[in-house]
């Protein structure tokens, strides 16, 4: 019986979820927990940042409590992306909401950074384009909207972090105030090319570096747990981004792969060997940092994915909107852009809105249910096709998340991109990833070449749609997307 074993945290957005795996990677035991999302405004996303240590703390004491005293090596922290919090740095008390990746708040203050030409200097230092999906714009509103918060800010007592800085600040009493290079990319404050934080751009961006966390690799011992009776004295050995602990669990440790994530929103990446400027809006990033050294990646951001099936689930009244969809064969000539929180990559376009069209008197809510599946691989192909003028087209599509389970959405996106889509038979992924890098760091495993000969179950899809009617279907698609765009924002009500 395995002897070893490591303790994954994954917090995501609409959940948490907790693993405990073995030296062969095979799930020991698992527990999870809802996460709330709140959404106060038009175009509002924020959560709250104590109801998200609670959903882990309550998941891990579950998932240990049913294997009762098993050794833990080592613990992981992989993490929803972009969202930013504030807390007080001698309390430990939040600071204000949580704000979403998803959240569009900020929309105006970047399209003002836009409209100063300031495009160009963000993209060459981060890699990121101009848009409130990254978290500076987001810290920015809550420095100036929080009483006293830029002062409060320049004598050091807030901490500012994305999610995996807050968990490794609880985990560890705040001992360890930190982040990983992967979060840290995401921020839009960190320079790709020095992979620290950058002075100018926290002067863009009005944030005080006293708030910052300490950037560290993806793979190492950051600290040890002490706030957790179960897990006390545990290295905590890895902290990685979801999307990119996905690509580092599908084993694509070198150029020429590409994995979507199905998530709330998706992810598209592949490793690049150095920083890409994109010209089809795309994103560059740090894949991970794993024994001194950064891997950069291209990535391509959906914003609604799973969640925008969810949302027609719930206009439509039902329990699951991808059953209902399942009692159809196609969408019967309707679309739906799930613009729901404007549009992410290739479009970058926070003025888009959502959009059904296509309708007809024959129309049924099962056809709407339909449109939203799809609508998940035409914003898959989006990217795909970008990502390919980029760097190549590869022989298959790596998937991966939630939303790949569906075995339609699988059929139907291995048609659109016309190649073979291999799914993970893990519904983990992001999990596992995290964990290989913190068995990397505690020696449970020694290096890249034995986590990629670890068994991994998968199911491959091939396309069988002929290319005439993909190409038309696609072009119905493309006209949607492109009316959706043609929204023009109406002010706000009042509140």
């Amino acid at each position: 019986m395995s002897t070893r074993h490591i303790l994954a945290i994954d917090q995501g957005t609409t959940n948490t979820k907790v693993l405990l795996f073995d030296e062969q990677a095979a799930v020991v035991a698992r527990a999870s927990r809802p996460v709330a999302i709140e959404f106060p405004r038009p175009g509002w996303v924020e959560q709250d940042a104590e109801a998200i240590w609670r959903s882990v703390e309550d998941a891990l004491s579950e998932c240990l409590t049913a294997v009762g005293g098993i050794n833990v090596d080592a613990v992981a922290v992989t993490n929803q992306r972009e969202t930013v919090l504030l807390w007080d740095r001698k309390t430990g008390s939040p600071v204000g909401p949580a704000i979403v990746w998803q959240c569009r708040r900020t929309a105006e203050f970047c399209d003002a950074l836009r409209a100063r030409g300031l495009q160009s200097q963000l993209e060459t230092a981060t890699g990121l384009t101009i848009d409130p999906l990254f978290s500076a714009s987001k810290l920015r509103w809550l420095l100036t909207t929080i009483p006293d918060g830029m002062r409060r800010a320049e004598q050091g007592e807030l901490c500012a972090g994305t999610i995996d800085s807050w968990l490794l600040w609880r985990l560890t009493n705040g001992a360890v105030h930190a982040c990983d290079v992967t979060n840290a990319s995401r921020t839009q404050l960190l320079n790709l090319r020095s992979a620290a934080w950058d002075p100018e751009l926290l002067a863009l961006f009005s944030i005080p570096a006293a708030i910052l966390p300490a950037v560290r690799s993806s793979s190492g011992v950051l600290g040890e747990v002490s706030s957790l009776r179960q897990i006390a004295g545990v290295p905590i050995a890895s902290a990685i981004g979801d999307s990119h602990a996905a690509l580092f669990g599908h084993a694509a440790f070198s150029p020429g792969r590409i994995k979507a994530t199905y998530g709330t929103g998706s992810s598209l990446m592949t490793i690049v060997p150095a920083p890409v400027r994109s010209k089809h809006g795309l994103s560059t990033t740090m894949a991970w940092g794993v024994g001194g050294k950064v891997q950069h990646a291209l990535e391509g951001n959906i914003t609604m994915t799973g969640s925008a099936v969810e949302w027609i689930g719930q206009i439509l009244g039902c329990s699951s909107a991808a059953e209902l969809a399942a009692s159809v064969n196609d969408a019967g000539g309707v679309y739906f852009v799930p613009a729901l929180a404007g549009l992410g990559a290739p479009h970058w376009d926070a003025n888009a809105r959502g959009l059904a069209c296509g309708l007809t008197r024959g129309t049924t809510a099962a056809h709407l249910a339909r449109a939203s599946i799809e609508s998940i691989a035409y914003q898959i192909r989006d990217v795909f096709d970008a990502m390919c003028e980029e760097t190549g087209a590869p022989s298959a599509l790596l998937a991966d998340g939630g939303a790949s389970k569906n075995d339609d959405l699988m059929q139907f996106q291995a048609d659109m991109l016309q190649i073979p889509v291999i799914r993970s038979a893990s519904s983990d992924l992001s999990a596992l990833g995290a964990a290989w890098l913190a068995g990397l760091a505690v020696g449970v495993w020694r290096d890249l070449d034995e986590l990629a000969r670890l068994p991994r179950e998968t199911s491959r899809f091939e396309p069988t749609m002929n290319n005439d009617r993909r190409e038309e279907l696609y072009a119905g698609w493309r006209d949607a997307v492109s009316r959706a765009r043609s929204h023009r924002r109406q002010p706000e009500a009042v509140h």
